[in-house]
């Protein structure tokens, strides 16, 4: 005879669910839907048991009183930060075949390229997208070339900035081009580290993209993958449509392998596999 499951150390009703789902969507933009309760309940009860509260209606209130830096930690225990070195490695070959040789020429009167990861997570995309960077275009030492790493979460971009790595991390067939920039840690064993020619391209910071941007652009290449997903379309309108503003005609945006621009902005087209241009 199997027994019962435990009951729940919470209760998360309806009302509390619903406070929560429009706190994290104004926050955020990220549209939770009834399938991501469990999720959400998961999330939330350690965050709950370290405050020592009894209740997610106390916890509700102390997110809306906003002064706590509570909301930076509710943004931080719902978003999902599942990355790895060169995920969808088309991206990363066609930016070093094609897409890279051909932003040099358009830039050769100011000598000035400027990248940005938008959902950097913990690192991995900013840092290769940083050696194809130093590979390609290390015969011009004298341009301004910069990459700007941002992301919501508060967290990552401190583990990020740090570059440091399990040694584990580094599988599969890009090991050996990893080896090349990243180095054993004495101090850590088992760690690798980035570069200082790595780690001096990127700047990291904190965004959270529905906030106003300090950046002015152009950004020649954005990479925003798998991160409007999350997003309702709405939502995702406004993004494209800011991320637009920052770029030139001819200007390239990457983004993920689930995701497409159809019927959500027309100031891009479609020239590759999740890849598009900016239009006049």
């Amino acid at each position: 005879m199997s027994s019962r499951p435990s009951e729940k150390e919470f209760e998360l009703t309806d009302v509390e669910f619903k406070r929560l789902r429009d706190l994290v969507h104004e926050r955020t933009g990220i549209a939770l839907s009834e399938g991501k309760r469990e999720m959400l309940y998961g999330r939330l009860a350690r965050r709950l048991r370290k405050l020592n509260m009894t209740s997610f209606g106390n916890y509700c209130d102390l997110v809306e009183q906003g002064a706590n830096g509570e909301l930076q930690e509710l943004t931080n225990a719902i978003t999902t930060n599942l990355t790895s070195f060169f995920r969808e490695n088309h991206h990363f070959e066609l930016l070093s075949g094609e897409v890279l040789p051909q932003v040099e020429a358009a830039r050769a009167g100011t000598q000035r390229i400027r990248l940005w990861s938008a959902g950097c997570s913990t690192g991995e995309e900013p840092y290769c997208l940083a050696i194809v960077m130093r590979e390609m275009l290390a015969h011009l030492p004298e341009w301004d070339i910069k990459l700007l790493a941002t992301d919501i979460d508060s967290k990552v971009v401190a583990t990020a900035a740090e570059g440091l790595y399990a040694a584990d991390r580094f599988t599969g067939a890009q090991t050996e081009r990893l080896g090349n920039w990243f180095a054993p840690v004495a101090a850590r064993p088992g760690f690798n580290e980035a570069s200082p020619e790595l780690k001096s391209l990127i700047t990291f910071k904190q965004l959270n993209l529905l906030d106003p941007w300090p950046m002015n652009g152009p950004f020649d290449i954005i990479f925003c993958r798998n991160v409007v997903i999350y997003f309702d379309k709405a939502t995702q309108r406004t993004l494209f449509d800011r991320m637009a503003e920052l770029q030139e005609p001819g200007g390239w945006l990457f983004i993920g392998h689930s995701e497409s621009l159809l019927n959500v902005t027309r100031h891009y087209k479609l020239v590759g596999r999740t890849v598009y241009r900016r239009t006049e």
